[in-house]
């Protein structure tokens, strides 16, 4: 076999059609082998050749003739010296950074998958020297070539957009109508039964839980468990195998692609969930897989006097070095990629306040967001950012630079102590229905900058959040230690399942309030996949190791989660034709030019407008706000202006029903309801209308909505 110089550019295995160009960075190595194998499993090589270099710390070689498809790792020399930072260790085979598709699952045997030999606090300070390549999943060369046809970004406007936050397997795993053999795969997610779910509920976007090629952890394994949500990242170019339908080499990349293309067929952007904050080969005990044997102390943010250990400000035990150009090149590469070969519509960024910290406090005009802002590719595409980590000051929920969206966790707060009936929240929510200016408006940023959410994968379903005061996670195995304690009682009857009608029906009224709030609000919702058909995991707020039916979708749907679902399909009806709802600025809280009355406008149950003592009353958990249709000023894509109806939400979270008195409004125009969630089966046959200044009867517990429209 013939090794050519090759290039040093691009990084990565580069198949052009007559052989493969192998390049890969380290600052600190002395030697770089590339390893060719027959087969994934091998536990020998075919070949095991020492490539040129270093050029600009790149090493890299040509092989002619070489197929896609051929299985290969890295042996990488160089000096193992824990304390200075370095764990070189060329026993161990080594994934290539920059592999577009990787074979299989780490093998873990006898700590063979450790560059230091296990034993005692100090071990990791004398190196194993045991060859471990028939447990380490292989690098593959692919073929880049695909039809993609016509296909393009979306590119759909973030005011028309709706997110649906899912796992690839989880959606498709129990479904009756998805072939078995496709369950659980990229291909399944766009079967006609998921595409026609998807379809019929009107959202736009499916948000993926991470597909990066990543590792299940050996104590998981160990206790019957296994990494289900994919936090734990170690090919950043890679679809994750276990997603992929045929097990032909390297086939993966093409399914995905195909998935990608088919969602788009259907006006579905996909947004990938990325985790660049760390890699899966955790702290000094953790084992040495990828970039901690290729050059540790480039890939790696270490603590400065004592090399041996890592910073850690994402609690999985290392945190990526985004200092190092070449690290903050592997990230911006990987998105591209995604972007350009792959044609994903955006991404969310896995506590993404790591990405900004240059040295430890995080600086939001940092290196990584100027290089996003200034590339012509990824400024084009959706960002969004999970605005904090574990540091201290990583907490940066309104800090994101301009063009960028946020979760909005104090969103999620703030909705959930409202409905739950918590006191002192009325300023709060007003802020939340609103765009949460108080968040977003300062920076000159819109209402869109705000991902409004509820409930995530991290968490209660929404099912769950209504129906249990404690989490129950005992199937993690952790002695319910594991988990968030945010809950508290929604005053919703039992714990847990139920056959008591009125607890039902109560436990149902709670989930129509908080997806209508969330659906009925400014900014971009998100809906955790599932929650539209009532999913439960029987109280576990922490399913990331729950790859089962704790964690998967249950399609076998009762007569309430039927009408549920229909429920949320109006909704989200409801807001696409609606554009006072998705307004792209602001409200100012006065009269418009051209408007009668304010944009916005906030009521009491009398139906004058609040003052400044009811904001300020602990004891409000009742308002209205009028929201003026022709007081938008927006615009459709071909420039044209966009008039809507005047609405008014109407919100009620206390325990007793209420009297509201409709705001009064110029004559001949009434308030026709077009909602009300303390009616579970809302056909729209026995509708009101109510003129101003007369009382709608807001029950318990409830949120209508009233459009102004002409009398009859």
């Amino acid at each position: 076999m013939h090794l050519w110089p090759g290039d040093p550019f691009p990084l990565g295995a580069t198949w052009d059609g007559q052989g493969v160009n192998f390049a890969l960075f380290s600052e600190h190595a002395t030697k770089v082998e590339l390893c060719l194998f027959d087969r994934a499993g091998d536990a020998h090589s075919s070949a095991c050749l020492a490539l040129e270099g270093p050029t600009y710390h790149v090493w890299h070689g040509y092989i002619p003739d070489l197929p896609v498809g051929q299985p290969y790792g890295y042996r990488v020399h160089g000096p193992y010296d824990p304390g200075q930072g370095h764990r070189f260790n060329p026993a161990k085979l080594l994934i290539d950074p920059y592999a577009k598709a990787i074979s299989g699952s780490v093998q873990w045997s006898d700590g063979l998958m450790f560059g230091y030999r296990m034993g005692d606090p100090e071990a990791d300070l004398s190196m194993d020297k045991r060859d471990n390549a028939a447990h380490v999943p292989k690098s593959l060369v692919v073929d880049p070539l695909f039809n993609w046809g016509g296909d393009t970004l979306l590119a759909i406007p973030w005011d028309e957009t709706v997110l649906y936050e899912v796992h690839v397997k989880g959606m498709t795993a129990r479904h009756p109508d998805v072939p078995e053999e496709l369950r659980g795969t990229y291909a399944g997610m766009t079967s006609p039964a998921v595409l026609k779910h998807l379809k019929d509920l009107g959202v736009t976007a499916v948000e993926l839980l991470p597909i990066h090629h990543f590792v299940r952890e050996q104590h998981l394994l160990e206790r019957g468990l296994t990494n289900y949500w994919g936090y734990n990242s170690i090919g950043f170019f890679a679809p994750d195998v276990q997603y992929a339908h045929t097990q032909k080499q390297g086939d993966q990349v093409r399914e995905f692609k195909e998935m990608v293309k088919t969602f788009h067929s259907e006006g579905i952007e996909v947004i990938l969930d990325v985790v660049y904050n760390h890699t899966a080969e955790g702290n000094h005990l953790g084992p040495t897989l990828c970039f901690r044997g290729i050059d540790n102390c480039a890939y790696y943010r270490l603590v400065d006097d004592d090399k041996r250990y890592y910073m850690d400000y994402t609690g999985t035990g290392n945190t990526l070095n985004m200092n190092h150009p070449r690290v903050l090149q592997l990230v911006m590469d990987s998105l591209r990629y995604w972007v350009v070969e792959m044609h994903v519509d955006g991404f969310r960024f896995d506590l993404a306040s790591t990405l900004a910290r240059e040295l430890h406090d995080v600086n939001r005009l940092g290196s990584f967001f100027d290089i996003i802002h200034q590339d012509p590719i990824l400024s084009q595409v959706k960002m969004i950012a999970e605005p904090w980590d574990l540091g201290s000051g990583g907490y940066q929920v309104g800090n994101f630079p301009l063009g960028w969206a946020e979760w909005n966790d104090q969103y999620r707060n703030t909705i959930r102590r409202f409905w739950k009936g918590d006191g002192g929240q009325v300023s709060e929510i007003g802020y939340r229905l609103s765009g949460s200016s108080d968040l977003y408006e300062d920076d000159g940023k819109s209402p869109f900058a705000s991902v409004n959410f509820v409930t995530a994968h991290d968490g209660f379903t929404l099912h769950d959040l209504v129906s249990y005061n404690q989490k129950h996670n005992e199937a993690n195995k952790e002695e319910n230690r594991d988990g968030t304690d945010d809950n508290h009682s929604w005053n919703c009857g039992a714990e847990g399942p139920t056959d008591d009608p009125s607890i039902i029906a109560l436990r149902e009224q709670q989930k129509r309030n908080v997806l209508s709030t969330l659906l009925l609000s400014q900014g971009v919702p998100m809906l955790c996949g599932g929650d539209e058909l009532g999913r439960t995991q029987g109280g576990n707020n922490n399913g990331y190791c729950q790859d089962n039916e704790i964690s998967w979708f249950d399609w076998n749907l009762k007569d309430r989660d039927r009408r549920f679902l229909d429920c949320v399909r109006k909704l989200i009806r409801l807001r696409r034709e609606q554009p006072v709802l998705r307004r792209s600025q602001f409200f100012e809280g006065r009269r418009i030019s051209g408007s009668e009355t304010k944009d916005i406008a906030w009521f009491r149950a009398d139906g004058h407008e609040m003052t400044e003592q009811e904001w300020k009353n602990d004891h409000v958990r009742s308002l209205g706000l009028r929201l003026d249709g022709d007081a938008i000023q927006k615009k459709n894509r071909k420039g044209e202006a966009i008039h809507g109806d005047t609405l008014l939400l109407l919100l009620n979270a206390h325990h007793e029903p209420i009297r509201f008195t409709l705001p009064a409004h110029h004559d001949g125009v009434q308030w026709q309801q077009l909602l009300d969630t303390s009616a579970p089966e809302d056909t729209g046959d026995h509708r009101q209308s109510l003129k101003g200044g007369e009382a709608y009867n807001l029950q318990a517990r409830s949120l209508a909505v009233l459009c102004l429209h002409e009398a009859t």
